[in-house]
Parts: structure tokens; sequence; C-alpha cells
């Protein structure tokens, strides 16, 4: 099986990441830490795959891409 892909970005106002995937219908959730994230992911994940009759009788690889942009100044700017 190929691995599933989950997106995650940085909500700088909310200051979590949120994950989404066209791979796992349902999936939209929020964690403050990138290693929260994919705590939450390994429980959610087959839950959702579950209650969409998708869930394999193997383990489901992902994978996670994170992006976040942000800012820096020149010392003495």
């Amino acid at each position: 099986m190929k691995p599933l892909f989950i997106r995650a970005e940085w909500d700088d106002e909310a200051r979590v990441w949120v994950a989404t995937s066209e791979d796992v219908p349902g999936l939209a959730t929020a964690e403050s830490t990138l290693e929260g994230l994919v705590e939450k992911l390994k429980v959610l994940i087959p839950e959702l795959l579950d209650a969409n009759t998708m869930m394999p009788d193997h383990e489901v690889p992902f994978e996670l891409l994170s992006r976040r942009f942000d800012t820096v100044q020149r010392p003495g700017c």
C-alpha cells in the first residue's frame, strides 16, 4: 500500500498545525506541535479509514508534509 499523504500547515493566528488529507476522508485536525499532531494522526487515521470502510487489515503508512512561512529581520534593522 502506498503511503497516505497528509498536509500540515501552520496557522499563525491560532498557533497550531492544521492537518488535512484527500486520502483520508473527513480528516481535519489541529495540534500545537508537529510531534503532537503525529500522535493524534496515529489515532485518527485508522478511525476515519474504518468509518469510511477503507481500513486494511495491516499497517497503514502515511507521509506528513509540513509547511510554515515565517520572516526574519536582519540585525540592526
